[in-house]
Order: C-alpha cells, then structure tokens, then sequence
C-alpha cells in the first residue's frame, strides 16, 4: 500500500510539475509568426439576418487569400460552441492546413463587480472559453475585462476572479490572456497590475499596438505597448491605426515590432486591422508591413 501511495504521489507531482509552466513552440520565420484575426472581417461574416462568410470557411479563406496559416477567430463570430459544432470547425482548420493560435472571447459579466454573483458568472464564462479553446485545438484565450456600472476597475477583485481563471487554463494547458482593448477597464497599467497580482505564468498580457493611441498620447500609447509585451507570451494585435469617429489615429508600426522585440516576444502576430478602407485591402497591408519589420 505504501508503495502505491507513493507512486501515485510522485504521478500527481509529475501532472502538476507539467503544467507549472507554458512551453508552447512557436515558429520563427517571419510568415509563420503571422495570423489573421476574423474581427476585421465582422461586416462580412455570417450572422442571422445577414449571411456572408461562415467561420467554417474563414481558415480557408485566410489561406487563399494572404498565404496565412493561422487564425483567431472572435467568440462572437462562433455560431454554437457545442461539441459537434467544435469538432467540425477543428476538421475544416485542419483541412485548410490552418491553426487556431488565440480566441478573444467576452464573458459576459465583470471580473471586478462588486456582486460576487457576477464575479462568479465572469469566471464561469471564462472557463467556458477555456473549455472551446480545448475543443478547437486553440492554445489561448483573450478574455474581455468588461466594466461594471458605478465602479471603477478594481485590481484586488480582478486578480481573485482571474487567479481562478488561470489556474482552470493551466490545468487545461490554456493560456489566458489580457487585451488592452478600453483606456478605462483595460487600461495596459491596470492590467500589468492584474496580471502581476495574480503571479502566474498562464495569465499573460496580449499587446495591441495601437488601442492605447486613442488616449491621444503616442508616449503613453509606446508605454502601454512596452509594459504589455513585457508581459505578452503567445499573442499580439498588429494595427496601424484606429479610426474613431472622424480622428484617425496612427502608430509606427515599425518602432512597435522594436518594442516587441526588445521584449524578447516569440509569439503570434494576429493582424486586427482597423484603419480605413477595407478589411482585405487592410489585412495585406499589415502583413506587408509585418514581414518587412520581421525579415
């Protein structure tokens, strides 16, 4: 009996020591660190009411189009998240030589609410991701730290919430990561706090190059960037600029692949274009600029 003990001690030491640590292998030439994200591409995708690309063909498309074998395809562009429905959109990834390499995904709820019934539907809706990230082979989330009315972003709560969320992906081998995607919610400082709260290697932060621009202070937005990728493991938003209302606003591409680099990043560059014209035009744009930063 004891010796059976121990064996199964030392399995459960070995199962944990596995997953103490991401240990992704990413490609390094410079078009195989690319992807292209669906969100750009939501006018045209199919939705009830508007039919238009299915996500089934998106991995497909992307490679006929910009000879890109990676995707991250948005939670809402998912037409059911039911295991059939999984399987089928893995086989036709893998049909298409393709790989998932993020989902940005929204909860449903605040991390920091102060009703710890909403903090608990927030953490549930990460798991779920969790759980469709594992069912379509995908290494990753991006969960959306949405805001919760009359409160101000809360790192104590949020990094509770989280540390939960993160310890359900490391067990699934899925990392979660942070957007800074709202100057308010998920302003890049709050989420380094969040994410250095909560300590651990499967929480990480995913940089958008230009979100943090719309502040209007390219100092800050270069800031933003820097503490994120110092933070960043597998995924990026690669962007030339936002369009908001009638202001443009715009960063240097190049100077923000520096920035990464410096980092030490190894991960994913999703393109998430956002400027004007159209998504395709767009998309090409930011490849080109991408493997020239990257050659």
């Amino acid at each position: 009996m004891a010796l059976t003990t121990r064996r199964d001690f030392m399995k459960t030491c070995a199962a944990l020591a596995a997953v103490a640590a991401p240990d992704m292998r990413f490609p390094t030439a410079p078009r195989d660190r690319l992807a292209v994200a669906s969100y750009p591409f939501r006018n045209l995708m199919d939705r009830p009411g508007h039919p238009g690309l299915k996500l089934m063909d998106f991995p497909a498309m992307v490679v006929d189009k910009f000879g890109v074998h990676n995707i991250e395809p948005l939670s809402g562009h998912f037409p059911s998240t039911e295991p059939g429905y999984l399987h089928e959109l893995r086989t036709a990834v893998d049909k298409a030589h393709s790989h998932i390499v993020n989902i940005p995904a929204d909860v449903g709820a605040s991390f920091y609410d102060p009703d710890a019934a909403k903090r608990e539907h927030a953490i549930a809706g990460g798991k779920r991701w969790i759980d469709v990230a594992v069912g379509v082979g995908s290494p990753s989330v991006r969960l959306h730290v949405q805001g919760a009315r009359g409160t101000a972003p809360d790192v104590n709560h949020t990094a509770e919430s989280l540390k939960q969320v993160a310890e359900y992906g490391a067990a699934h081998k899925i990392m979660v990561n942070l957007e800074n995607d709202d100057l308010v919610t998920e302003d890049a400082f709050f989420l380094a706090k969040v994410i250095d709260a909560v300590g651990s290697p499967w929480l990480r932060g995913l940089p958008d190059f230009c979100n943090s621009m719309l502040k209007g202070d390219a100092d800050f937005n270069y800031k933003a960037v820097e503490a994120m990728f110092q933070r960043a493991y597998n995924i990026s938003h690669v962007k030339d600029s936002e369009v908001e209302g009638s202001k443009v606003f715009r960063v240097d591409v190049a100077k923000t692949f520096g920035i990464a680099k410096a980092a030490g990043y190894r991960g994913y560059f999703s393109m998430e274009w956002e400027g004007q014209g159209g998504p395709y035009e767009g998309t090409q744009k930011l490849l080109d600029e991408s493997l020239k930063d990257l050659a």
